[in-house]
């Protein structure tokens, strides 16, 4: 005799013949190169979003993340494994749904899971017996078990017994040419036992690796703890930039020679500034949370402040630079190499390219910019001129700042043909100009 509900033993049968139907609610960077491993996998998936120009891209088989390939997504749905719609009654209809909706902060710095509640909301007003909601977007810890699990059971219906309740953290790095969707470990902690289980089960289609822990709360800290890791030891380096420049040492040889010791240290390098929806986001989570139970979270505050502070570093290093040369920043013609906010991806959320032009404009700088990933209308600045990457645009410009180390940008291009370069990736590592580049 098993010890689980007749519910849990249908959707494990269900699950484990790939007859379950999964829905994915939020169809981002997140939600849509998920929606494809299932798909792939042979498990029916319903994009759920409430924009209906994705809905429309995705039925239309085009691609609007830089990770799902088009042709492959149109094969999917042609095949008739990936349909896209607004949320409602459909939500009912699928045996599992994961949520992979963006939680921002607030302007004060604090959580703001509105979408998450809203999300919760929409499958609570169609939730039934047998159905698996797994949480994925990064929060703070409590929120499965105090947001979403009330919300749930407000039908009568038993976690664990009834449907089954999980949070599995999503660890997605755009543009990372290793490591993807499935090739990535997936954690998953369940409210009970028996919900961890069946979201192990599921993931297990389309994921290689399955994590499991013994419940949300801990799923939860591990993805804080991932980014609060990175977001500390960004700071650390950012510092040692600053240290290093005014001990007139060069951080990136400093930092590239202590990496060459084989134990005991993981090399972090300094840049801009943070950027992305995760690394500059997460950690205020993890320290909103513990000010509710009276603890000061310093590591991470002091990380923020520093990083924060770095797109004011590279536009007094822009200051200097031209200082140099017997210019003020008004009136020069200033070139920001790079929008996004790493390397080859389109993603200009919190980069720190934004602080930079807009404050080298507010000086009175004549801005333009240079990314070949990032759309005009999806910028930020379609009201600012920019350019393509090429030596005879970079000849006309008094000063260029190296934000984003794209492939596209040539190094020795940027250096042949810039006439003053700050350098804010080491993307000239290559080049002795002291006359010219100026690092961090």
């Amino acid at each position: 005799m098993s010890d689980r509900s007749e519910s849990a033993l249908e959707l494990e049968r269900r699950i484990v013949s790939k007859e379950v139907r999964l829905a994915v609610v939020g169809l981002g960077y997140v939600g849509l190169p998920l929606a494809v491993e299932f798909a792939k996998e042979g498990i029916h998936v319903v994009g759920i979003d409430v924009s209906q120009d994705k809905i429309d891209a995705v039925m239309r088989g085009e691609s609007y993340v830089g990770d799902v390939d088009s042709s492959e997504l149109k094969r999917l749905v042609d095949e008739g494994m990936i349909t896209a719609s607004l949320p409602g009654p459909v939500l009912g209809e699928v045996d599992a749904i994961s949520i992979c909706v963006p939680t921002p902060l607030r302007k004060s710095k604090d959580p703001d899971i509105s979408y998450i509640v809203a999300s919760a909301d929409a499958v609570a007003l169609h939730l039934r017996k047998g159905q698996l909601v797994v949480l994925e977007s990064t929060t703070y810890p409590g929120t499965t078990e105090e947001v979403i699990l009330p919300r749930l059971q407000e039908k009568g219906l038993v976690v664990g017994e009834d449907f089954f309740l999980c949070f599995s953290p999503e660890r997605v790095d755009p543009g990372n040419p290793n490591y993807n969707t499935r090739n990535t470990p997936k954690v998953v902690g369940g409210v009970t036992p028996v919900c961890t289980d069946l979201a192990r089960k599921l993931y297990g289609h389309a994921i290689d690796t399955i994590v499991p822990v013994s419940g949300t709360q801990s799923a939860e800290m591990v993805k804080l703890l991932e980014n609060t890791f990175r977001s500390v030891n960004i700071g650390l380096v950012n510092e040692l930039a600053i240290m290093c420049d005014r001990l007139g040492a060069n951080v990136w040889e400093v930092i590239g020679a202590a990496a060459t010791k084989p134990f005991g240290f993981m090399p972090f390098w300094p840049g801009p500034g943070l950027g992305g929806h995760c690394i500059p986001i997460d950690p205020h989570y993890l320290s909103w949370k513990l000010k509710t139970l009276n603890y000061h979270a310093r590591f991470i505050e002091l990380a923020d402040e520093i990083n924060s502070h770095m797109p004011t570093y590279v536009v007094e290093k822009v200051m200097a630079a031209l200082n140099d040369r017997g210019k003020p920043v008004k009136g020069s013609a200033i070139l920001i190499l790079g929008l996004a906010y790493k390397k080859n991806v389109g993603d200009c959320r919190e980069s720190p390219a934004t602080e930079i032009l807009r404050d080298l404009a507010e000086l009175g700088g004549r801005m333009s910019w240079c990314d070949p990933h990032v759309e005009p209308a999806l910028s930020g600045f379609s009201d600012v001129s920019n350019v393509e990457f090429s030596a005879d645009a970079l000849r006309g410009f008094d000063c260029v700042v190296v934000v984003t180390d794209h492939d596209q940008f040539d190094p020795a291009v940027v250096v042949e043909a810039s006439d003053l370069i700050v350098d804010a990736r080491n993307l000239t590592k290559d080049f002795d100009a002291p006359a010219k580049i100026w690092r961090l």
